[in-house]
């Protein structure tokens, strides 16, 4: 049985085969080239913003990709990820040729003690005394936020076997790694027969990084996004016969033989700004983007 999400510390490794790049050589990371560039986001931002005026969307997620060349070993940068401050789910997990790291913050699903929840996190600011303020007052924020947590009642409510949806705790901020972010929790009591299948197809893609309504904003995405998600926005964590409990993964990066592979966006609503939607992107990925290039160098 695999162990109990409470009881396994952040930075969790489960290895099946030997690291890509090679177990013991030295680790060093290359520059690291995006998949758009920040006029491209901008404009990519300006399009939801077009279609949203258009009726096909209410909101839109829209998430870049960068990747950087490394040599030697990658395991150790891939813990420091897993062991960023305010990880719910932080772990390494290392095939043959791959490897991923997580330190996402963010349920998208956990079954315990009779129910189903699901916990959305939307909602972004540096981690200071301002940015809480701004992020609280932010209208912006809260509409954005209450989109999607409507759209997990949603998808909540579509799934055999549960009783009603509730919003057990809404907007909640909490810190991640030098940034706050706003979490609720949603929840449906289990009152029938429920099955692993029938929960990831009603709640995957996760709905904070899709968008509203999701199947519009899946095609928002498809035509947008230059390159696939990978393993990013997806799900991993543990699941037993008597408990379950998937994290999104945002603030996750993947290995191959090559290169290290990272995502960041955010939610596109009506009056998004542009620049201000490529620079929170930015400020998502600066932690990942830290913990792999490792601690600077000793000084006398």
């Amino acid at each position: 049985m695999p162990p109990h999400a409470d009881d396994v510390p952040s930075g969790t490794e489960v290895s099946s085969a030997s690291s890509p790049g090679g177990a013991g050589r030295s680790w060093a990371l290359g520059e690291w080239t995006a998949s758009w560039t920040p006029a491209e986001h901008a404009a990519a931002v300006s399009a939801v913003r077009e279609a949203i005026g258009r009726g096909d969307v209410y909101q839109v997620n829209v998430v870049g990709h960068a990747k950087a060349p490394y040599v030697g070993d990658p395991l150790s940068a891939l813990r420091r990820v897993a062991g960023l401050a305010g990880a719910r789910y932080g772990g390494v997990l290392v095939g043959e040729g791959w490897a991923l790291a997580t330190a996402s913050p963010e349920t998208l699903v956990e079954v315990r003690d009779g129910r189903v929840i699901t916990r959305p996190i939307k909602g972004t600011r540096p981690a200071t005394a301002d940015g809480r303020r701004e992020l609280l007052a932010s209208e912006k924020e809260r509409a954005e936020h209450v989109m999607i947590v409507d759209l997990s009642r949603n998808d909540l409510s579509r799934l055999p076997g549960v009783g009603p949806v509730e919003v057990d705790e809404l907007f909640a901020v909490r810190e991640w790694s030098g940034l706050w972010q706003a979490e609720s929790v949603v929840s449906a009591p289990i009152v029938g027969e429920l099955d692993l299948a029938s929960l990831l197809r009603a709640l995957v893609p996760g709905g904070s990084v899709t968008g509203a309504p999701k199947v519009a904003a899946l095609a928002e995405i498809a035509r947008l996004e230059p390159v696939g998600r990978g393993v990013s926005m997806a799900a991993v964590g543990w699941i037993g016969p008597d408990h379950l409990d998937l994290g999104l993964t945002i603030r996750t990066v993947a290995v191959d033989g090559t290169h290290v592979h990272a995502w960041a966006g955010g939610g596109i609503v009506w009056d998004s700004d542009p620049q201000a939607e490529v620079a929170e992107a930015a400020a998502k990925l600066a932690p990942i983007k830290a913990a792999l290039a490792g601690p600077p160098p000793a000084t006398d």
